[in-house]
């Protein structure tokens, strides 16, 4: 016989002492494994608090028209302030005095302003007085730079924003919408006599911008562009009459409201048919453009850089990008703006779909000659073709991915652009900047640090803004020239404040993927009383792509993943295979076919390496969580590898890609052209009716779901939606909820009522019960109490 002492009571005796062993080690197994969650250190370093703490992050210039000056306005830890900068002097000042302007205002207004925080509102270059212009409350101010003198204006009266209006280049015409159909006026016509230009609008056929709008008969606004010269406007309109209606309900209202709206899903025979309309404004004759080519295809739209279509200084041609439904083949498209004849320029194919993302078509000296972004070497790339479509040459070249084209300086024919992947060593995520002649020659990086680039360039394409940023070092911002040289320090962010109260910033890091050779890339959160010698549960905020992953690139303050870190977690979030466009085609498209399972095997895999590196990380308590396609990837793990995952946070996710959107589904799972016999009935040339039998083209697609795998389910899951999603509708949600009460499972969800895809004023609310169910079932901290600690607006 054995004597232990258990919970401080002596004498117990157990007659059996291996029975007694045993109970005595799940005791301490569950003592040990219970820690006690820090939500307090969560609630020091949300986002909110540590943005207002630093202030800005960035430099935003805004540059004055043809000129190499440009104006910012910057806040600090000792206030905001407004900088006037000179890039052909190298010289930077205060735009004004702040003491002085707030003691003029003072004087002005016989109360006090705060000089730290001066909120002038609509501060703006009025380029034509050669003066900046604000307003406090309702009194309007003339500023001149370089007098330093402030002159009040008149009381301004509150202006009609005119949401309804598309201003012509010039501010001469206005077009807007009535009723579905499409309308102009003079700006400033005294009688405001509208000319209208259509009668064939209707519901869902519209030239309005809201298409389904049966509200108002008031003037809104259309779906009108301008041609830079004011001549001719266009229009590019959708049929989505005969596509099924999908509905969500607003509970909020005084009574519950249904809203109605068009949404097509993968593989339905009623799709939006588009078509292109221009109208000329002084003829006010309008002519649909020969657009029809392909079954189903659109014109730009849905991914496309600058909605794929291009426009000149002059009206006489637009540009623009037709593709078909499976988003493998693409026409350059030079329509006449006159005639409505279209021609294609080049057409090309890319399986199994295009880029979008970084597709660009440069149209050069009204058509001369054209920039495109292709992939057609299985890296993005920019090649130059003639006014007829005959390619001239490649322009860059080389194992790396060539991103946005930044500015083009026509004259100096000189392509500034941003790349991924080139210099050796550089994280291939960072935007470096480069420089390259149209004949290919003079290629230059104009970033030799190893971070993520900004540009913003002035109109005379001498100088330009580059903000620098990594997730490990305080931003700054530099004026560089056009060969890349630093011509001045603007700013660096002052982390001072931060680190004081124990900010730590996050780390980068790669592990291999699931073969085991493709590195993969991301970013991990320590909590900031971390212990080297305590073993920490490893949560991985996740989204898949394809066009973009989950990590931050450059600084930030990442709401999402530095507080939940603080509660006792080890955050990572990194890329998987098939994550983004910003590597190589093979990398993007790895996942297509396959999109519910295509990124769980690396997730997985970079835990357990991360684990085997670091023994602070246990990968015997893991959790998943994510927004959107990170919420169906969340879910889709935990019911994938349900003896590796434990708990999973899924909000708002597209759990079943069936009945999300037709663009997102087709293009990256796929959709198969298919044919079927028809029989229709024709009038012969004898005029008789007879019956003949044809061949229609249709489309299929069909997308695993999670609802498919909810009898896997053995950790904990909770479900988050807003129930007014009409991006990723909440029918995603319940499908999967159906099949996990039918299989009996236990799971806990939450509906954000009035909320959208996002869940605005609810945000707050959804971090904290994210951190407590994490808390919950991966420390085996339960706390009783209700309250949410939701911090106030002036927090």
């Amino acid at each position: 016989m054995y004597t232990f002492v258990l919970n401080d009571k002596p004498n117990l005796r157990c007659p059996d002492p291996p029975l007694y062993f045993f109970v005595a080690f799940l005791f301490a197994a569950a003592s040990a494994q219970a820690q006690t969650a820090n939500f307090d250190l969560a609630e020091r370093f949300t986002q909110a608090r540590m943005d207002k703490m630093v202030g800005s992050l960035t430099v935003s210039p805004s540059w004055i028209e043809d000129e190499d000056r440009f104006w910012y306005e910057y806040e600090t830890p000792e206030g905001k302030n407004w900088y006037m900068v000179d890039a052909a002097r190298g010289a930077k000042r205060e735009l004004f005095n702040r003491e002085a302007l707030a003691a003029e205002l003072t004087a002005h207004f016989e109360r006090p302003f705060n000089a730290l925080d001066l909120d002038l509102d609509d501060f703006k270059y009025d380029i034509d007085k050669k003066l900046f212009t604000f307003h406090v409350d309702s009194i309007g101010f003339e500023y001149r730079y370089e007098s330093r003198a402030l002159a009040a204006g008149d009381s301004i009266e509150k202006e009609d924003p005119q949401r309804w209006a598309t201003y012509s280049p010039d501010s001469t015409w206005i077009s807007f919408a009535r009723n579905h159909d499409l309308y102009l006026m003079r700006h400033g016509d005294p009688d405001s006599t509208e000319i209208r230009l259509t009668e064939d609008g209707e519901r869902w056929y519209s030239y309005q911008a809201d298409d389904g709008d049966t509200t108002s008969t008031k003037r809104l606004r259309s779906r009108a562009n301008w041609f830079e010269d004011e001549k001719k406007l266009y229009v590019r309109r959708g049929d989505r009459r005969e596509v099924e209606d999908l509905w969500v309900i607003n509970s909020l209202g005084k009574r519950p409201k249904l809203e109605t709206y068009k949404y097509p899903m993968p593989g339905d025979e009623k799709v939006p048919q588009e078509e292109v309309w221009v109208f000329d404004v002084e003829s006010r004759d309008g002519i649909r453009l020969d657009t029809d080519k392909w079954k189903d295809q659109s014109l730009g739209g849905a991914y496309f850089n600058k909605g794929g279509f291009f426009e000149t200084e002059t009206s006489d041609y637009l540009y623009f990008l037709r593709r078909d439904r499976t988003w493998a083949h693409v026409d350059v498209v030079k329509a006449n703006t006159t005639t409505g004849e279209t021609e294609v320029l080049w057409s090309e194919t890319s399986e199994p779909y295009h880029n979008t993302r970084y597709m660009d078509l440069v149209v050069i000296n009204e058509g001369e000659e054209f920039l495109w972004h292709s992939e057609r070497t299985g890296w993005g790339q920019i090649y130059r073709y003639d006014g007829d479509g005959n390619l001239n040459n490649r322009v860059t070249d080389g194992y790396f991915v060539v991103g946005r084209i930044h500015r083009v300086d026509t004259l100096a024919q000189a392509i500034y652009f941003e790349g991924f992947g080139r210099e050796e060593g550089v994280n291939p995520y960072f935007s470096m900047k480069y420089k390259v002649n149209f004949d290919g020659t003079g290629m230059q990086v104009l970033t030799p640090e190893e971070a993520n680039h900004s540009f913003s360039m002035s109109d005379t394409h001498r100088f330009w803004v580059d903000n620098i940023s990594r997730v490990d070092q305080a931003p700054r911002a530099v004026l560089r020239d056009r060969r890349g040289r630093v011509v001045l320090n603007l700013e660096e962010t002052d982390l001072s404040r931060a680190v004081e109260t124990g900010w730590q910033p996050p780390e980068y890091f790669s592990v291999k993927a699931a073969d085991g050779v493709t590195d993969l890339y991301g970013v991990m959160w320590k909590p900031f009383d971390f212990d080297p010698q305590k073993e920490y549960p490893v949560v991985s905020y996740v989204y898949p792509g394809p066009q973009t992953e989950p990590w931050p690139i450059g600084f930030s303050f990442s709401r999402r993943q530095m507080p939940l870190a603080q509660v006792g977690f080890v955050v990572v979030a990194f890329g998987n295979r098939g994550g983004s466009p910003m590597r190589n085609k093979y990398y993007h498209n790895f996942g297509y076919g396959d999109l519910r399972d295509y990124p769980l095997a690396d997730n997985r895999y970079g835990i357990e390496q991360l684990a085997e590196r670091h023994p602070w990380v246990d990968d015997s308590r893991v959790g998943i969580y994510g927004h959107s396609g990170g919420g169906f990837m969340s879910t889709a793990a935990l019911l994938t590898h349900p003896d590796f995952y434990d708990v999973a946070v899924s909000s708002a996710g597209n759990h079943d890609n069936n009945v999300y959107n037709i663009w997102w589904g087709e293009v990256h799972d796929g959709v198969e052209s298919k044919t079927r016999k028809k029989k229709e009935t024709v009038t012969n040339e004898d005029g008789e009716e007879e019956e003949i039998e044809t061949e229609e083209e249709y489309f299929e697609a069909g997308i695993d779901s999670n609802a498919d795998l909810a009898g896997n389910l053995k950790g904990h899951l909770l479900l988050v939606h807003g129930d007014v999603d009409n991006n990723v509708h909440p029918a995603n949600t319940m499908r999967l909820v159906n099949e996990l009460i039918k299989a009996g499972k236990r799971f806990d969800m939450m509906l954000l009522p009035g909320q959208r895809h996002g869940f605005g004023s609810m945000t707050d609310y959804f971090e904290r019960m994210t951190w407590y169910y994490f808390a919950e079932h991966l420390l085996g901290d339960y706390r009783t109490n209700v309250e949410f600690n939701i911090p106030k607006d002036d927090d």
